[in-house]
């Protein structure tokens, strides 16, 4: 028997050097092993064979069994079709291609008996199925019992002969070639205690199963397996984290904090605040090193939360540092805290790329003296030349803007490892924070600070502009200020420029006693941050803008955000939008702008934006609709989102089952020196692509 994952697919039969070239390069397959491992994304039943005479428009597929009468011609060129004329005597169909005549008419033969499987259409009276299936009976031994499967292929693969039928018969190949039960990847009591399927059964019917009930099980064998085993490495590490580094005590809350608390608050802490500044408190008195996610909406106070956290570091002689991942972001937190604490003798620097060379000097000498206690900048701050006396505290705001290995480097900035709190103002649904982020504690502030009002969120379409624009009018003559906001994707940005001019302009001919500024990240850094300041002082009353003022711009008038186009935006960015607004005390609108044709999942996306105010259950919600891949920050996050089987969104339960299940393991056998479980540590070895420690980052 040869070993799956050193035998290189070109030298599977039906396969050879070409078609392997193309598996290389579009779907990463090298092995047999990466092969058996590509799972087809949908079953169709084969198990029937209908008559013609029982064809109607409405059938997703048929399968039909019959003799080809004969071949036609039409259309020259690229306009040519072939059509096959085929019976089983209770009527004729039409078999239709469109490309690769030639190789059709040289292997299909006239009155030999076929069976056809494909999509029935109406054309010109007739039915036709349009490049269908075509198999001699003796050839569907493994189809006709079952369901087909279907795998995902791309043009070049079509072109290279690796459509999803011949997909199907490779696999069929391959699979019989294996003649030895597959080497099991899970441990005998495991698989017991938890009814599962062995590897063997589970890879053959999860590429041709008989039935609905055995593809099921298939499938729950290898989602359970791939989820296993991504908690089970979390778990392991995070515990190994827990023993290897100890970190820093702060044993005290002392004058600094205390000073701050009484004199320098600027409103009452909420029950979210305290409770999450325990639970910081506590995790830095342990002597083990923090790591802990802090998730709270928009607006919610975690910049607060973040500076009294620095706070005790200095109390207890230790420095701090806040790491964001934009200049405007970071000057923003600078000026915040500058602010914040004003009249305490509390040296805070801003170090960005713009910082000059003569004021940087001074800001590296006092970091190595201690004399800067709170450093607050971009990536700048990870680069070699800054290097602090005694770094305590790092924070890390919108965490997942950051490459996982850049954090890594301000682990290098002492000999022990600083306590970590990342903080994020996109809310992460529980599974993909048990997948991205398993190895953080996890602190949440579900409260906004008093006075703060629900914001309230309209859909509205682009034909009612006169009365919008009579809303938005009301609200200036009140003395408040208004973002709209045009999209800007990247396949389309001259279009999107264009559209962004346009509407600057309409809006200078429709408000023109009032100042109007305009923002988009194509503008040079100073004409952008002169832009944004008209905007931040009032003098401009309307910013014009794409989402590159989604983070960093807090404007407390600023009482109405329109975002036009809303249905080419996710829900995640949505919310982040809208979080723009609702910063003061005044009432708040949103108002979500659209063509009237719209999508069936763009129009549930906008009814959960008009319906709650609750990130939570709108990330959760756009999980659902997008899937993990498609989130914002799920690339750099350290975890890859290439699962072969399972779904985040979807196999939720049976993600937080396995997470108990690996939970268990690593509890009762923390040094991996049990013989039950050598099976677990060894396939977790041969998964792990890369010798970087990612759980031991934050």
């Amino acid at each position: 028997m040869f070993d799956l994952a050193s035998r290189d697919i070109k030298y599977i039969s039906g396969v050879g050097p070409q078609k392997a070239d193309i598996l290389n390069k579009e779907l990463k397959i090298y092995s047999v092993h990466d092969f058996i491992y590509y799972f087809p994304y949908k079953y169709v039943d084969r198990s029937r064979i209908y008559y013609i005479h029982e064809i109607d428009g409405n059938m997703p597929y048929i399968q039909l069994k019959g003799k080809i009468l004969g071949f036609e011609s039409f259309g020259e060129g690229r306009q040519r079709r072939l059509v096959a004329h085929f019976s089983d005597g209770t009527g004729v169909v039409d078999l239709v291609w469109f490309q690769g005549l030639k190789f059709i008419t040289s292997r299909y033969k006239v009155n030999e008996e076929y069976i056809v499987f494909g999509k029935p259409t109406v054309f010109g009276g007739r039915f036709n199925v349009a490049h269908p299936d075509l198999d001699k009976p003796e050839e569907l031994k493994l189809t006709t019992k079952g369901l087909q499967p279907y795998y995902n292929t791309t043009d070049k693969m079509k072109r290279g002969f690796l459509s999803s039928p011949n997909l199907a018969k490779m696999m069929a190949g391959v699979l019989q070639q294996i003649t030895t039960p597959l080497t099991e990847t899970l441990p005998d009591w495991l698989i017991a205690e938890h009814h599962l399927m062995s590897l063997d059964d589970a890879i053959r019917n999860i590429h041709f199963p008989t039935n609905p009930d055995i593809l099921r099980r298939a499938q729950h064998r290898l989602k359970f397996e791939e989820l296993f085993y991504i908690q089970l490495g979390i778990l392991r590490y995070s515990k190994d984290r827990q023993r290897k580094y100890r970190g820093f005590v702060f044993e005290k809350v002392s004058d600094i904090f205390n000073t701050f608390y009484t004199q320098n608050l600027p409103f009452q802490l909420t029950g979210a605040q305290k409770r999450v500044l325990k639970e910081i408190r506590k995790d830095v008195g342990n002597g083990r090193q923090m790591n802990r996610l802090l998730q709270g909406d928009v607006g919610s106070g975690k910049t607060l939360v973040a500076l009294m956290s620095m706070l005790m570091a200095l109390d207890n002689g230790y420095q701090a540092c806040l790491m964001a991942p934009t200049e405007i972001l970071a000057n923003q937190h600078f000026e915040t805290i500058k602010s914040l604490l004003h009249g305490m003798n509390i040296r805070v620097e801003l170090l960005t790329g713009s910082i000059t060379k003569k004021k940087r000097e001074p800001i590296l000498t006092g970091l190595i003296t201690g004399e800067v206690q709170i450093l607050i900048g971009t990536h700048a701050v990870i680069e070699e030349t800054v290097q602090f006396k005694s770094l305590g505290l790092v924070v890390i705001d919108e965490q997942h803007r950051f490459g996982v290995a850049q954090r890594a480097r301000l682990w290098n900035k002492n000999i022990y490892p600083p306590h970590v709190l990342v903080m994020t103002a996109t809310p992460i649904p529980r599974t993909l924070a048990m997948t991205l982020y398993g190895d953080l504690e996890v602190s949440i502030i579900d409260e906004l600070p008093p006075g703060r009002k629900p914001i309230a969120t309209m859909h509205q379409f682009d034909n009612r502009r006169e009365s919008l624009y009579a809303s938005v009018r009301k609200q200036l003559q009140e003395g408040r200020q208004v973002y709209i906001v045009y999209p800007l994707i990247k396949e389309s940005e001259k279009i999107d420029l264009k559209n962004l001019e346009e509407g600057y302009y309409h809006i200078l001919e429709e408000f023109p006693e009032y100042k109007v500024c305009k923002v988009h990240g194509k503008m040079k850094p100073a004409e952008k941050e002169e832009q944004m300041q008209l905007f931040v002082s009032g003098e401009a009353k309307i910013m014009v803008a794409t989402t590159v003022i989604e983070v960093g711009v807090n404007v407390p008038n600023a009482s109405v955000m329109i975002i036009e186009n809303a249905e080419r935006f996710g829900l995640s960015q949505l919310h982040q939008l809208r979080g723009r607004v609702g910063r003061g005390a005044d009432q708040s609108y949103c108002i979500l702008v659209t063509t009237y044709k719209l999508a069936e999942d763009t129009r549930k996306r906008l009814e959960i934006m008009v319906r709650t105010n609750d990130g939570f259950e709108i990330a959760e919600a756009d999980l659902k609709l997008r899937g993990p891949g498609d989130l914002e920050g799920t690339q750099q996050s350290g975890v890859a989102f290439d699962l072969k089987i399972a779904d985040i969104a979807r196999d939720g339960q049976l993600l937080q089952y396995v997470r108990d299940v690996a939970q268990k393991i690593v509890d009762t056998d923390p040094e991996n020196s049990l013989p039950q479980n050598d099976i677990l540590w060894q396939q977790l070895r041969a998964l792990r692509k890369s010798n970087v420690n990612w759980a031991s980052i934050s």
